[in-house]
Order: structure tokens, then C-alpha cells, then sequence
């Protein structure tokens, strides 16, 4: 069917027309955004739709270092509840760098474990986690992490420890940590955890979060920092605006600050590509339905508005499904067709169609005025 051409359908209980029509998205502008400058050795970024929307070296696979931690949370999010009480074992609180100052034996719950792993990064979280889950045994729940990135995709991605310390084999690409990001973000718990300023642990004390842009950056949803010596400065985020959100990697920044600009600039410049437009305009006629008898057609508008976010210069098609006639009597408000807006092959917005005015049935006498008066027109056209 053309974009313009009106398609008849026979359905079960009425004869309905369907038209795509483009839509004209003059209200989101489509200028060029500035040229993107990241800072990294190697960037990705998506739309909301899993859209590429910038990429260099995202295949290369480098040192992920505390990005790990994602995939530490999901799979033990998927084996344990945060309410679990976890005994911290003499080798996670050995383990060093960034740490919560975990004591050996000392309780704590999976979700604060969780909380201090995510939050402030620490190391010895995550090796509290994974000898928990994997019952005293890291190769058990390194195990677990590489089936579980076997299963998202992540084709770049070898995990060696539930940490990101440097070690050989331990590598992912910036395309795996940004779908790792968009997926470990979809687990509530996550989310809720990544998107905390601070991070309270029993016995240790209080900790900031490593992530500098969460409070200073208010399109930040939330992101998971990285830094060791082999991997440089890391973190892979998702930011929100206008109904949009991206998510995006950068690997192998020089300096915190370089890091964090990176990332900015990344996400800022993939949420720059969408914008707002009124896809579904309230008490626009979309179709006119036939009624008979001589009665006036029914005009067929749009119940509510509908404001989509869509991606800037990609056309919109309106779909259009109404019926050619509709029985009487027709009351003002009844629901007789549907708006489908799409972007490509995704629904953006959808409206019900009704009937913008009442329209009556005609008594016994009218209607059968009418039928002699289309009898004697008919016949007049056959007599000349």
C-alpha cells in the first residue's frame, strides 16, 4: 500500500478503511548536533530502541576493571535475595584497593553487600557476593558470569574475577558494557542502588558514590564507574531527557575528569538526537464514516492528545483505521476506529477514534421518505 493510497478491508462486522499517511514532525527540529569529541580509546552509544548512535573501537576488548561489578549483581541478584545474610570470609576482606573495610566474619545482608559494591565500588563486596553465591568457590561464580554474558549477548566479554582487578583474560569491549548497562538497569534493585548519592555499611561507616556526574549532571540516570591501572578511567551510564534515554560506554579515559567529560559528551550528544512532537492531535479529524438515510457523514476525531519522543529526521508514517459507514444511530463520544503513529516499524503513538457529534436514525416515515425519494431518482436516471 502507498503512502497515500486508501486500502478497503472486508473485516467481521464492518467495512473499514485503513491510510498511512507521513506525518509532518515540524515541531522537532533536525539540525546537525556539534561534532562529537570523546576522550576515550573506545566508545558506544544506543538509543532507547537499541539504535547505534555513535561508536569507535567498540569491539575492542580492554580491561572493563569495576564495570564487572554489573554482572556480579545480576548474577547474584538471580540466585540470592537482598534480605540473605552473608558471613564475610578472611579472603573478601584481604582483597584490596577500593574496599568498605569489610571485617572477616562479620553479617552482613546481600543487599547491603550489593550497596557497597555498586555505590562506592568495593572490591571486597564483590568477593564476599560471589564466594557466597558460588558457595566458597570465586571459579564457580566466574563461571556463572561468563554463562550469563554468553546469554545477554556480550560476545567481547571474558570474566576472570567478580571484581575488574587487572587480570589476564578479563576483558570486555565498550559495545558489551554499554548492553550490560542497559540490561543491569532494568533489575530495579539496581537501579535502585546506582541512582544513591551514598552508601551506609554496618561497622565501616559511610561512603560516597564513585560516580561524580550522578548529582553534579541531572540527566545522569545512573552509571557504573571503573579505574585500574591496565583499563584507565571507565564508566558506562544511561541519561534521560524529554522522554528519551541513551546509554553509552567510555573505555580508556587518561583522568577522572577526562572520564567524566567523556561521558557527557556521549550521552549528551545521543539524547541531542531525539525530541518531542505532537503525534496525536485531541479533536483533529482523522476520517468521515458514511451514516445513510441522507444523514450527514460522522467525523471521526481523536479522544486524547499523544505527545511522542522520537528520533530527529526520521520520518513518521500516520496509520489510519476507521470504518467507510457506520450504522445508526451514532452517539457522540462512541469509540469507532484508531490512530497508529509509527517510527519505522515501532509504534510510537496510538489514540481510539470517536464520533465527533450524535447522529440519529430517522422514524418509520423518514426513512421511508428517503428510500422513495432514491427509488424515483434511480428510476428517472434509467428513464433519460
Amino acid at each position: 500500500m502507498s503512502s497515500r493510497s486508501l486500502l478497503t478491508i472486508v473485516a467481521s462486522v464492518a467495512v473499514v478503511a485503513s491510510l498511512a499517511v507521513p506525518v509532518q514532525a515540524s515541531n522537532v527540529e533536525t539540525t546537525q548536533s556539534a561534532p562529537l569529541r570523546v576522550d576515550a580509546a573506545a566508545w558506544y552509544l544506543v538509543g532507547p530502541d537499541g539504535a547505534v548512535l555513535a561508536q569507535s573501537d567498540a569491539r575492542m576488548r580492554r580491561a572493563p576493571a569495576s564495570i564487572t561489578k554489573l554482572m556480579t549483581a545480576i548474577v547474584t541478584l538471580e540466585r540470592a535475595r537482598p534480605s540473605d545474610v552473608v558471613r564475610v570470609s578472611p579472603r573478601a576482606a584481604r582483597v584490596g584497593e577500593s574496599t568498605v573495610y569489610l571485617r572477616p566474619n562479620e553479617l552482613l545482608s546481600v543487599g547491603e553487600l550489593i550497596h557497597g559494591m555498586l555505590i562506592r565500588s568495593g572490591n571486597d563486596a564483590a568477593e564476599a557476593l560471589a564466594l557466597y553465591v558460588g558457595h566458597g568457590s570465586q571459579d564457580r561464580f566466574v563461571r556463572l558470569m561468563n554463562a550469563e554474558a554468553r546469554q545477554l549477548g556480550l560476545t567481547d566479554t571474558t570474566f576472570e574475577n567478580p571484581h575488574g582487578l587487572d587480570q589476564a583474560g578479563h576483558l570486555m569491549s565498550a559495545r558489551d558494557t554499554t548492553l550490560l548497562v542497559r540490561y543491569a538497569l532494568g533489575i530495579p534493585f539496581i537501579r535502585d542502588t546506582m541512582q544513591r548519592s551514598s552508601v551506609s555499611i554496618s561497622g565501616s561507616g559511610d561512603f560516597p558514590t564513585t560516580d561524580d556526574l550522578l548529582e553534579s549532571w541531572p540527566p545522569l540516570v545512573a552509571g557504573k564507574t571503573g579505574h585500574t591501572a591496565d583499563a584507565g578511567w571507565n564508566e558506562a551510564a544511561a541519561a534521560s531527557e524529554n522522554g528519551a534515554t541513551v546509554y553509552g560506554s567510555v573505555l580508556g579515559s587518561r583522568n577522572r575528569a577526562e572520564r567524566n567529560d567523556a561521558l557527557k559528551a556521549l550521552l549528551a550528544y545521543g539524547l541531542a538526537q531525539y525530541g518531542r512532537v505532537l503525534a496525536v492531535d485531541r479533536g483533529h479529524v482523522y476520517a468521515t464514516a458514511k451514516t445513510g438515510y441522507g444523514r450527514q457523514p460522522v467525523k471521526l476525531v481523536s479522544r486524547r492528545m499523544r505527545i511522542a519522543t522520537v528520533r530527529k529526521g526520521v520520518p513518521l508514517v500516520e496509520r489510519v483505521v476507521a470504518p467507510v459507514s457506520v450504522s445508526l444511530p451514532v452517539q457522540k463520544g462512541a469509540s469507532l476506529g484508531r490512530v497508529e503513529v509509527y517510527e519505522g516499524n515501532d509504534l510510537v503513538a496510538a489514540e481510539s477514534l470517536v464520533a465527533a457529534s450524535t447522529v440519529t436514525k430517522p422514524g418509520v416515515l423518514g426513512r421511508v421518505g428517503w428510500y422513495t425519494r432514491r427509488t424515483a431518482a434511480n428510476l428517472w436516471g434509467i428513464v433519460s
